[in-house]
């Protein structure tokens, strides 16, 4: 693993989340994206050399709308960036942690993504990233 990639809050109205943390961060967030495979939309802000996820769902069959049901706002999510996926799927894979999917699936902002059920890691879910490189 590289370094710490983001860090995902779930929130329940993401315009009022987006006001409350650009206050917090003196600046607005840089980029909003819908990922329609997962029923979110998200918004990300770049604080220092780390970025803060915010995640709306926009469906009840989300998993952020299951989460959100569940244990209300809140951190979601760490994400770790990897310099190769598949790899570090594998290798974890290995060591018996459980992926949460089979294959890397495309996320957003630009990344390739899995997740690692946190029954495996303490509690914590864990999404490893990649870059999506441009061919």
């Amino acid at each position: 693993m590289v370094r710490i990639e983001h860090i995902g809050i779930a929130v329940k109205d993401l315009e009022k989340a987006n006001e409350l943390f650009a206050k917090l961060f003196g600046q607005p967030q840089y980029k909003e994206e819908a990922v329609q495979s997962e029923h979110v939309t998200t918004s990300f802000f770049q604080v220092g050399p780390n970025k803060i996820e915010l995640l709306e769902a926009t469906s009840d069959e989300s998993a952020i709308a299951k989460y959100l049901e569940k244990k209300s706002e809140g951190i979601h999510h760490i994400a770790f960036e990897v310099d190769d996926i598949e790899a570090e799927m594998k290798r974890l894979a290995g060591e018996g942690f459980q992926l949460l999917n089979e294959k890397p699936k495309a996320g957003a902002d630009n990344k390739l993504v899995c997740f690692l059920h946190p029954k495996t890691t303490n509690g914590v879910l864990v999404e490893l990233c990649q870059e999506i490189k441009s061919k």
